[in-house]
């Protein structure tokens, strides 16, 4: 289980959510973001009826000025680490909930669905799991900031804002791009990445996924069409995969001229409102 605790702002949350006998949905958040990407989101569902509980990874500071000051803290996170941290806070839980996850956070959901831990999940632009095997170049060029240099497995790595432009906001306006970067990006753990560039060659990879579980949940795969980072060939064969299970719905839909920024750019609400509609329709 996590080796950290969990924030106050979190445990209000869930208690929270408890107390108010609605069933929650847990968004995660994914690379070079915080919890608080998600306020508009938890507001929308919110006023659907649902409890939104948007909790951090281990040790991720209240706000993108702290982040940026002590960058450290992001240090030595990885996948199997933050899917156990965020597993223990669902176990808090009173009733099962719905998981929407972006990017890394959408592998997180499909780990954590896997485990039996969803009633219905939404994966966005998710970072491939162990057997997704296509890798796009633009993929390749999105991860090259972390990956190119070995010893960033250990370290907290920023982009800057040329990087963040092609590998989150290459479909939105060059103001708009510029106004992201300021307002959401921080620095982010490069073990994820590490882990994600080997998964195929390591058995024992903490990027696992059990897409056959009878308890996984209905489950909505979402991509953004212009998506440098994890492009519609990475999410459609991680739908392939998915689609296997015999248990539960499996749907994929792809997002017109969105990039990897979909969830925070000025288009969010649309994808915000097909995260809540699959939702709804099974709960």
């Amino acid at each position: 289980m996590s080796s950290t605790t969990f924030s106050d702002r979190d445990l209000a949350q869930v208690e929270r959510a408890n107390a108010g006998g609605r069933t929650p949905v847990v968004f995660i958040h994914g690379l070079w973001l915080l919890p608080t990407s998600w306020d508009r989101w938890a507001g929308v569902f919110e006023e659907a009826g649902f409890a939104a509980v948007t909790p951090g990874w281990p040790d991720d500071p209240e706000t993108v000025a702290e982040a940026k000051a002590h960058p450290e803290v992001f240090a030595h996170k990885t996948v199997g680490q933050v899917a156990d941290h965020y597993a223990e806070l669902i176990g808090r839980l009173e009733r099962r909930p719905a998981l929407v996850g972006h990017s890394f956070g959408g592998l997180l959901t499909q780990i954590l669905a896997g485990r039996g831990l969803a009633c219905a999940s939404v994966a966005i632009d998710p970072a491939p799991f162990q057997g997704v095997l296509p890798l796009p170049v633009s993929s390749l060029r999105a991860a090259a900031p972390v990956l190119a240099n070995p010893a960033n497995v250990h370290r907290a790595v920023p982009l800057t804002y040329d990087q963040f432009r092609y590998s989150f906001a290459n479909a939105v306006s060059e103001d708009e791009a510029r106004e992201l970067y300021e307002t959401f990006c921080v620095p982010a753990p490069g073990a994820p990445l590490f882990q994600a560039a080997v998964a195929n060659f390591n058995p024992w990879s903490e990027t696992k996924v059990d897409s056959t579980a009878g308890d996984r949940g209905p489950l909505l795969l979402i991509s953004g069409e212009r998506d440098n980072t994890v492009p519609w060939a990475i999410t459609n064969a991680s739908y392939k995969k998915q689609a296997r299970n015999e248990h539960h719905t499996t749907e994929i839909v792809e997002m017109p001229g969105r990039g990897h920024s979909l969830t925070i750019d000025s288009g969010w609400r649309e994808v915000c409102d097909t995260a809540l509609a699959f939702i709804k329709r099974f709960l």
